[in-house]
Order: C-alpha cells, then structure tokens, then sequence
C-alpha cells in the first residue's frame, strides 16, 4: 500500500503539461463572428434602427389648451345684473392634426431602410475582419512549416559539422566550408527566433480579434487549400450580388429615395379639427366651436426649404451610383489583376514540388552519400545543402504569397 501510494505521488510530482487548444480556420470564424466587439457594435446600432422605426406611424401630438374668452376687463361685468347675463367665460380647448397615412407610409419605409443598408453594413466589416484573421492563419501555418524547415536544416548541419569534426581530427578534411556551415547554422537559430516571435505576435492579434485574453495560447491546424481562380467569371452584376459593401450603397440609394418620397409627402395638405368649450360668466349658457383646419405647406413661402431638400437627395442618389461605379471598376480591375498573379504562383508552386525541390533533394543525397564514402568534400555537400535548403525557403515564400493573393481575392467576392 506504502509503494501504491509513494507511485502515485511521484506521477503527480512528474511536471504537467497542458496541450494547448487547436483551432481550425472554422473555429476562428465563428468565434469572432460571435464575439468581435465591432461585429456587437454593429448589431446594436441594427437593433436601435429598428426599434427607433417602431415609432415611424406616430401622429403629431395634441394642443390642449384652457384660459378666459372673451371677458371683460371689469369684473363687475361678469356677474349677472337681473335678465342680463354676465360676460365672458372660461374656454377648454384641444387640438389635433391628422397625418396624411402615405406621409406615414413614406416615413415607415424610410425608417425600415436605415437597418437594412446597416446589415449590409455589418456583414461588410464581418467580411473584413473574418479575412483580417484567415491572413494572419495562413501567416501562422507558413511560419510553421517555415519552422519545420529550419529545424530540419539545422539537424542536416549538425550532422554535416560532426563528420567534418571526426576527418578533421584524422586529418583528412579541410577547414574552409567549416566555417561558412557554423556562420550558417547560427543564420538559422537567428531566423528561428524570429520566426517563433512572429507566431507569438499573430496569435496576440487572433486572440483580439476574437476578443480572448491576448495570451492565451492555442495553435493552428496545417490544413488549407490553394484556390485557382483563373477561370473565375467576374463583371458588375456579380459583384452587385455578392459584396456587401456593394450592396450596402444600394440601400443607402433606397434609402435616400424613400427620404425623398417622404419630403415629397410634407408638401401635401395636413388636415385637422379644433374643439372649444365655453363656460359662461353670469347665467350664460355654455358654447363650443368645431372647427376643422388645414395647413397649407406647399405655398411658395413655405415650402423653399422642403423643395431645397428633395433637390438635395436627388443629388446624393447620383453621387452615391457614382460612387458605387467607381467601386465596381476598381474591384473587377483589382481581382483580374489579383487572379492572373494568383494563377502564375500556383504554377510556379507546381514547378518548385515536381522539378527544381526534388532534384535538389535527389543532388544533397548523392552528394551526401559520396561524402560519407570519402569521394567528395564537405564544401560540396555544403554547396548541395545550402542550394536545397535556399529553394526549400523560395518554395514556402511563394507559398505564402499565393495564399496572400488568395485571401485579396476571397475579401473582394466575400468567399469564407
């Protein structure tokens, strides 16, 4: 019972660690969806529009009113003198203006539209942050591979520098690719330091942008998938369809028209009635006046300022379709552009994984077994290394870039 016990502290005593949590690109998405405090600024300000249009078909507020109608300024006059009755009383008035049901109906649909252009909106900066974090998760995966490479050339010139320091001793090499692979190997513990505190500054940036403790550690999966998209069909109506921000301008036209629609309701005749109640002074019997109203606001006097405003929108609708031209010529430029360099990586990729890698990797092999059987120098099998190890780094770079390119192109047509 004493060993059981004395076996089970030391495992508790043996140094724990905690395999931090893998994420996919996925898991990245749906957590910044839910938690990006910019995406919940965005929902909040849909919310208030909504609730602020609620309140679009309210009428204008009624007057009530109360005070003397025609009363004598001498009080005596008020009371009753035999069969003539006294003067003045006391009048309880209220108004109200009905509104015109299409002023009602213009000012709903405008109100409505405010949110809807806001959602767009919102999935537009959904859309760049979610790009924002696939970016810094493809920097992240090439970083590792990146590290998986140096690590693997640094093993290969551990190797290369204790055979060299086993014939150097025998006096059977010499001392001149020494150097330059010791000077290399400490090129590469550089580049790994480096490297490592580029994952750390990405993971900080991740974890901000979904709203996590910037140090918590988690890692990445190293799957991903290079996208060709030289046969992608791009022109204006698609884009009008699928981006956000697009869209959002389409609204905000809507939107302005419908503000247009309602100013246009402010010039039409606003209908109302008047009621009064008279209570007399003296014996008078009590009175009322019914009146009803209309308000005039199409008069030239009084409508400069509603016509100066539907003037006004009619000029931001055209600068608004502008605008959104403007955007369109500039995104289909920038995506042929982004697809043809895209398509040119990808190929240059090919060319890196079936011809110039492994012909390098088949050189540094046969070069390495010579050296090992004494038929070669090490300045050779350094040249061979450092040749392999140079188009290893191109490789990953051109990687990096086409994954780059892939993440501008999926931003402009809002692929996830």
């Amino acid at each position: 019972m004493q060993k059981n016990n004395f076996y089970f502290l030391f495992l508790f005593s043996l140094p724990f660690r905690v395999m931090p949590q893998v994420l996919s690109l996925q898991n990245v998405f749906d957590t910044i969806t839910h938690n990006n405090p910019t995406i919940q600024m965005y929902e909040s300000n849909i919310q208030s529009m909504k609730d602020n249009a609620q309140g679009a078909r309210s009428w204008m507020t009624p007057q009530v009113g109360a005070g003397q109608f025609f009363t004598p300024y001498n009080a005596e006059l008020w009371k009753r003198n035999g069969d003539i009755t006294g003067l003045g009383s006391v009048m309880f008035s209220v108004e109200q203006m009905f509104p015109n049901k299409k002023k009602l109906d213009a000012e709903q649909s405008y109100m409505n539209s405010m949110s809807v252009a806001e959602t767009e909106r919102k999935e537009y900066i959904i859309n760049d942050i979610i790009q924002e974090a696939k970016a810094y998760y493809y920097n992240w995966l090439v970083t590792k591979k990146k590290i998986a490479l140096l690590k693997e050339s640094e093993q290969n010139l551990h190797l290369i520098i204790h055979t060299f320091e086993i014939r150097y001793r025998n006096g059977t090499e010499k001392i001149g690719a020494y150097y330059k692979a010791m000077a290399s190997l400490g090129e590469i513990k550089n580049t790994l330091i480096d490297a490592e505190n580029t994952i750390t500054n990405i993971r900080i940036r991740m974890n901000t942008l979904m709203d996590r403790n910037p140090e918590k550690l988690f890692d990445i999966d190293t799957i991903y998938e290079l996208n060709d998209y030289s046969t992608l069909f791009i022109d204006k109506q698609m884009l009008s369809e699928t981006k956000s921000d697009i869209k959002a301008i389409e609204k905000e036209k809507t939107t302005l028209f419908l503000k247009q629609e309602s100013e246009k309701e402010n010039l039409k005749p606003q209908f109302g009635i008047r009621y009064d109640h008279m209570i007399g002074f003296g014996g008078q019997p009590m009175q009322y006046t019914l009146m009803g109203m209309v308000r005039l606001p199409m008069v030239p006097w009084a409508s400069k300022m509603t016509k100066a405003s539907i003037k006004s929108l009619e000029c931001k609708i055209q600068a608004i379709e502008y605008e959104k031209q403007s955007m369109l010529n500039e995104y289909i430029n920038n995506l042929y552009r982004l697809k043809n360099n895209l398509a040119a990586k990808i190929k240059q990729i090919s060319i890196y994984e079936t011809q110039v890698i492994p012909a390098l990797q088949n050189n540094y092999k046969t070069i390495q077994r010579a050296y090992a059987q004494n038929t070669e120098e090490l300045f050779i099998l350094y040249d061979a290394w450092q040749s392999l190890n140079q188009k290893e780094l191109e490789y990953i770079n051109l990687l990096e870039e086409a994954l780059s390119l892939q993440v501008f192109i999926e931003t402009i047509i809002q692929k996830k």
